[in-house]
């Protein structure tokens, strides 16, 4: 066996093409959002909006009235912010309920729930408390039983499954101290001995991490003879020897998550007990990223509902200058803007699980356009909700009751909903992520053209091929449907949204033809233009909102539930979308981005270290980065079972 090795340093090249290897290369099934960033309006993909089977209606509506009971009469969600701690025997009733199994198979003693009922659980629990919700989450969607469900043996599942099922936590192992977003620098190593590997390594914020009882774990296998090697997916027992948690963290917001710090030393896991072949770690990580994103959008459209309904109850009461604050127009769009968003998140929730439960489409742009767009819209949506609520907004619930006022935790909501735009893909690396999936036709048939690498040769043949693609395709972005004012006029009732379909279709042919000339102008830049990336998906996630918008709309419309006030709403976040898309076309090629970096630059040389005088800084002098180097550990461990 050879030793662990510390992060290893790799060029920008190398992180990118590990990066690359881990990405699904093919298109099999449809996507909607794919279809919208190449400027084609696929409107038949997702209406009519598609629905669940009665049964598995009937079961998730059953299991939720269950969850429903349970989490008004056992969760205490004050307990739990001022305990930092979710009490044991709310995760064991929780395991009565069956809530560790929602999405597991009946046969491994699961609940089945669909996605759409799971998600509608998670959003349930997360408005009483997003720490239960991210433990039921860490545990389904990016836990054990997600990649085993995709990826496992029969033998794992049936050695697993039923265990996640009824009693075992489980959690997801695969940043570092060292390593976030950038895994080619993957230090824990897992060497093959015999028919085990030997683990060694430090594992950074693992959500349920301290009571988890099964981890799945990503560790470098080194390359040998009789192994491929690369970053490889284990299912490790947390009582295994050598397995440690060193430290429970503490965050601003999400205070009863159980998220540590674990390091294996000398950890020996059975060969039986890798997920895939060695090598496939990273690809089975962003497989099951694709629905598991979901529970995210999932919590923050149950925390839209919450601040809509608090900001409706505490408007109507609260007076100035004669009228409730709601009728003052500075506070009314607020309140639109909450109505609107929170009607629009829901919208892009059901459709993306739906789509996901019905497995037609390729959804992994749609669940990673619901995960950014949920988690940026849902923190502003809050953040209105506090400046509503004043100094009340700014308040604890428990300073409000000790003064005689209703406990309302709106600034608790504004801490825990913080977290969606980092964690499993923060803003940044999500509108990388869809950025490359938006432009991945582009790179399939012109990308040799913009490769270094590649000889003349090559580049010749792409574009030869290039030439047939776009030849095609750019005359398509020309004319269309939005260009007609009978288009979508099945929308068109009391409300009209017709109009704004045609809005989409018009600027996804736009936003294609805007991705179409900067690929030109920059070409092999244009990996580093990503101020413009990130406006170009912005876009992209306003005009798949909008589209499920008015899908939904027109699905309640049909159901006779609620659809006029459906269409009201839906038409009030399409004219709010629209305001914000023609900004941002308008910032593509009008910003700061070529000053900013100039800027960057100089703060990082120290140009302007005179503008930091005045102040004192209260941090300690400790390293910017933990010392992560394998090896025992000098903690006592901090792992606790929930049994």
């Amino acid at each position: 066996m050879t030793a662990a090795t510390p992060p290893r340093n790799v060029t920008e090249r190398e992180a990118r093409q590990v990066a690359e290897a881990a990405r699904e290369q093919d298109w099999h099934k449809p996507s909607f959002a794919k279809e919208l960033f190449l400027g084609r309006f696929r409107l038949d993909l997702i209406h009519p909006h598609p629905l669940p089977a009665a049964e598995d209606a009937q079961r998730g509506e059953e299991f939720l009235a269950k969850l429903r009971d349970f989490c008004e009469t056992e969760i205490d969600p004050e307990v739990i912010e001022r305990d930092a701690r979710i009490p044991d025997e709310v995760v064991d009733g929780l395991k009565e309920l069956g809530a560790l199994g929602m999405k597991i198979d009946p046969k491994y003693g699961g609940l089945g729930l669909t996605q759409v009922y799971y998600n509608k659980a998670l959003a349930l629990v997360g408005s009483v408390s997003p720490a239960v919700g991210a433990l039921l989450s860490a545990h389904q969607s990016i836990g054990v039983p997600q990649p085993l469900k995709i990826f496992g043996t029969q033998e794992q599942k049936d050695a697993f499954l039923p265990r996640c099922a009824r009693t075992d936590i489980s959690a997801f192992l695969l940043t570092e101290p060292d390593v976030g977003s950038d895994p080619a620098r993957l230090a824990t190593t897992a060497v093959p001995d015999g028919d085990e590997y030997v683990i060694d390594g430090v594992k950074l914020w693992t959500t349920n991490g301290v009571i988890a009882d099964l981890l799945v774990v990503m560790a470098r296998v080194p390359k040998s003879e009789g192994h491929p090697g690369g970053i490889t997916a284990f299912v490790v027992e947390s009582a295994s020897e050598g397995v440690t948690v060193e430290n429970r963290n503490a965050f601003m917001g999400l205070r009863g998550i159980e998220n540590g710090v674990t390091r294996f030393h000398r950890v020996r896991v059975p060969a039986g007990n890798r997920i895939g072949p060695e090598g496939a770690g990273l690809k089975i990580a962003l497989t099951t990223l694709n629905t598991g994103r979901l529970s995210l959008p999932a919590m923050c459209a149950g925390a839209g509902k919450w601040c809509l309904k608090i900001a409706r109850e505490w408007s109507g009461v609260r007076e100035q200058w004669g009228k409730p604050v709601a009728l003052h127009e500075a506070v009314g769009s607020k309140i639109a803007f909450i109505a609107a968003t929170t009607f629009a998140l829901e919208a892009v929730l059901d459709l993306s699980s739906q789509m996901a439960d019905e497995d037609r489409n390729d959804i992994r742009i749609e669940a990673a356009l619901a995960k950014l767009y949920g988690s940026e819209m849902a923190w502003l949506m809050a953040d209105e909700l506090v400046q509503i609520r004043g100094g009340r907004g700014f308040e604890t619930a428990a300073s409000l009751r000790a003064r005689g006022e209703r406990a309302v935790p709106a600034e608790q909501m504004l801490r825990d909903l913080r977290i969606n735009r980092i964690f499993e893909g923060s803003t940044e690396i999500m509108h990388l992520l869809i950025a490359r999936e938006a432009v991945d036709a582009h790179l399939s048939v012109a990308g040799d053209l913009i490769d270094p690498d590649k000889s003349l040769s090559d580049k010749a043949r792409a574009g030869a091929s290039a030439g047939v693609f776009y030849a095609k395709w750019l005359p398509k972005l020309v004319a269309g449907a939005g260009q007609l004012p009978v288009s979508y006029g099945e929308f068109r009732h009391e409300v009209d949204l017709s109009g704004h379909l045609r809005y989409v279709e018009r600027h996804a042919r736009k936003l294609a033809r805007s991705t179409f000339y900067a690929m030109s102008r920059w070409q092999g830049r244009m990996e580093t233009k990503q101020g413009f990336l990130g406006r170009i998906v912005d876009i992209g996630a306003e005009l798949f909102a909008m589209s499920a918008a008015c899908v939904r709309a027109e699905l309640l419309r049909g159901q006779g539930d609620h659809g006029r006030e459906a269409y009201q709403l839906a038409d009030t976040f399409c004219r709010q979308a629209r305001l914000r898309v023609d900004t941002l076309f308008d910032r593509l090629w009008t910003n700061t981005d070529d000053i900013d970096r100039q800027v960057v630059k100089g703060v990082l040389s120290g140009t302007y270290t005179w503008l930091e005088e005045g102040v004192l800084d209260p941090s300690d002098d400790g390293p910017w980065i933990a010392d992560a180097t394998p090896g025992p550990p000098t903690r006592e461990n901090v792992h606790r079972s929930i049994r």
